[in-house]
């Protein structure tokens, strides 16, 4: 009995983080997963297509009081490195009822947005915990993985560490 309470406890107590990234493909270095944004005025934009830029898709929610920290951040940050070859895609977790909310926040937004709509992001796992982010180069790698950020919210630091650096590369 000691060691069934034992699973059981480790069962238990074992993070929700790990258990999300259990359904996902992500290695830093490797061929970062295709995902498509279908942007609120139904254009496709797929990550295959981006190669050549640098990409950050951040997933978000009108809800979630870091991400309204973070966007408008991320929001300048895109705008500023948008002719060095950045690109942003915002998937919004807000359900369809809450269009109109997610249509508010992005029109002061300088990059894409769309509603994600299922929760499990092949090659990504379930996205569930908010802020979180991918940073992806130039040649479609995955650079960051934001499962693994321990503070995942974008500042300027954290994207002048991560982000500006590949977009010193040359394309």
């Amino acid at each position: 009995m000691p060691r069934a309470f034992a699973i059981l406890l480790v069962l238990l107590v074992l993070p929700m983080a790990d258990r999300a990234r259990a359904g996902n493909d992500l290695v830093p270095g490797a061929p970062a997963p295709p995902i498509t944004l279908t942007t609120l005025d139904g254009r496709q934009l797929n990550t295959r297509d981006l190669h050549g830029k640098v990409v950050i898709l951040t997933f978000w929610a009108t809800w979630c009081a870091p991400c309204r920290e973070e966007l408008p951040l991320l929001s300048r940050y895109a705008q500023r490195h948008a002719r060095n070859g950045l690109v942003v895609l915002g998937f919004s977790l807000d359900t369809p009822d809450k269009l109109d909310e997610v249509r508010q926040v992005a029109k002061r937004l300088s990059f894409p947005v769309g509603l994600l709509g299922d929760p499990h992001v092949p090659g990504y796992g379930r996205i569930w915990h908010l802020p979180v982010n991918f940073t992806i180069d130039r040649e479609g790698n995955l650079v960051d993985d934001g499962w693994k950020d321990k503070d995942p919210v974008w500042t300027q630091e954290r994207l002048g560490r991560i982000v500006t650096p590949l977009l010193q590369i040359p394309r």
